[in-house]
């Protein structure tokens, strides 16, 4: 049988036995898809059944979360933990407390997190969790006690050298604040390497709440450099107003490039000066505000409603939401407006055809998995300065951060390279990562 029939083959399995999924087979089709060349030149990965393997978690826990607000009413929610694949290290992966979590997402985002964690280089698996919680609206004592309660029972799950969780949409500093405080009265250990993103009083690491967003924009311009190009002067749209989208936004004025436009779920902000960073914070992180309140401090700007930011002609797009906000029509929409590159801050934005139409228009696109690993790379940077006691600067640990992305790059183009595809960043990442792994799980025997 043909590579491309036993992947078949292997897909129709999958969708068999995860139904109604459709993020994880979204996600497992578009990386069995491009790793036909691999298999072709590895027969011993289809001999030891390595895909198969490597589409089934090595473990699904699914928990009930009780927990009360503040008027008393009690309030249950389902809690989440894929602990995909341990062959590179201990499991490694956010949380996601959003109404839209459930076991399709969580599985596509640790299926995902598997890869990108092996481009990382770092000695990392892969995972993922989450909660359909929504922590909008709620307080500080109402998150406490969601945390506290679905830290209850995760913690039997995780270590430092079993399974690392950290932030992602809806956890962030103060989630993971509660959630490591939790822990720790639980277990009666302080110990400090079981999560990351934690505040720097408590052990967590300079640059980590940046490295997302950062690490996006590292790639974008190593990406433009291999073109002899740089971001110096271009015109740049980012889709969302959280974490990863507030910090891209931060270091690509820093590279000279001026963003234009930033969005939330209710609509967009068109501002032709350029982003101001600082009143975004305000708005996002201060007064947790909708992204229109921007235009109060910024008169000259103006708030489109329900409308996608990818209709604001730009140079470089910097999708940093959530899955699956690039279809047809915006990748369209991005091609009329001259868009020379296309790097996912957040997890696969873009549908499939969107990227098929980007790649016959010839704007080059990376994926998620190589564009945003700058986080999952902080956080094992974090998790090094845990196990040795050790504090890095915010220079030091920035330049390992671009370092790291750096490399991540070059492994990405060199493979694309090596396998006939030069400049197809999907293919050279999902073929880099999958390789990375499947040595790693044929040297560990058949377990």
């Amino acid at each position: 049988m043909k590579a491309e029939e036993k992947v078949d083959v292997i897909f129709a399995a999958v969708e068999r036995r995860n139904p109604g999924e459709r993020e994880f087979h979204q996600a497992v089709r578009e990386v069995l898809e491009s790793i036909v060349p691999a298999l072709d030149r590895h027969p011993e990965y289809a001999e030891a059944k390595i895909i198969e393997r490597i589409c089934e978690p090595e473990r699904q826990i699914i928990f009930r979360v009780p927990w009360d607000d503040d008027r008393g009413e009690v309030h249950i929610n389902r809690g989440f933990r894929v602990e995909f694949n341990s062959a590179l290290g201990p499991y490694k992966g956010g949380l996601r407390f959003h109404p839209s979590v459930y076991l399709g997402i969580v599985k596509f985002l640790g299926f995902e997190q598997v890869f990108k964690n092996a481009l990382t280089g770092m000695p990392i698996g892969g995972g993922k969790g989450g909660s359909d919680f929504d922590p909008k609206g709620r307080s500080d004592r109402e998150v406490m006690r969601f945390c506290q309660s679905f830290m209850t029972e995760l913690y039997r799950h995780i270590g430092e050298y079993t399974d690392v969780p950290a932030g992602d949409i809806g956890v962030g500093g103060r989630e993971i604040g509660y959630l490591f405080g939790q822990y720790k009265r639980i277990t009666n250990r302080y110990e400090s390497g079981v999560l990351t993103g934690k505040g720097l009083s408590y052990g967590g690491a300079q640059v980590r709440r940046e490295a997302t967003g950062f690490g996006t924009v590292f790639f974008a311009e190593e990406m433009l450099r291999a073109v002899s190009d740089s971001l110096d002067g271009k015109r740049v749209v980012v889709s969302g107003s959280g974490n990863v989208a507030i910090y891209a936004i931060e270091k690509v004025h820093q590279l000279g490039g001026v963003v234009v436009a930033c969005s939330d779920s209710s609509g967009y902000v068109h501002d032709d000066q350029g982003i101001d960073v600082e009143l975004l914070k305000d708005v996002k992180e201060v007064r947790r505000a909708r992204i229109d309140l921007y235009t109060r401090g910024r008169p000259h700007a103006r708030f489109v409603a329900g409308r996608s930011p990818w209709e604001v002609p730009c140079q470089v797009a910097l999708p940093c939401a959530t899955q699956n906000e690039i279809g047809a029509a915006e990748a369209a929409s991005l091609i009329r407006g001259d868009c020379m590159i296309v790097v996912e801050g957040a997890n696969m934005p873009a549908v499939p055809e969107a990227i098929r139409a980007f790649a016959e228009a010839g704007v080059r696109f990376a994926p998620g998995k190589a564009a945003n690993a700058g986080g999952v790379a902080a956080s094992a940077l974090e998790m090094q300065q845990n196990a040795s006691r050790d504090s890095w600067t915010f220079e030091h640990s920035e330049q390992r951060l671009q370092d790291i992305m750096r490399d991540i790059h070059q492994r990405c183009y060199t493979t694309a390279d090596e396998y006939g595809m030069p400049g197809n960043y999907a293919a050279g990442a999902n073929i880099e990562g999958f390789r990375s792994v499947a040595e790693a799980m044929l040297a560990h025997g058949l377990i």
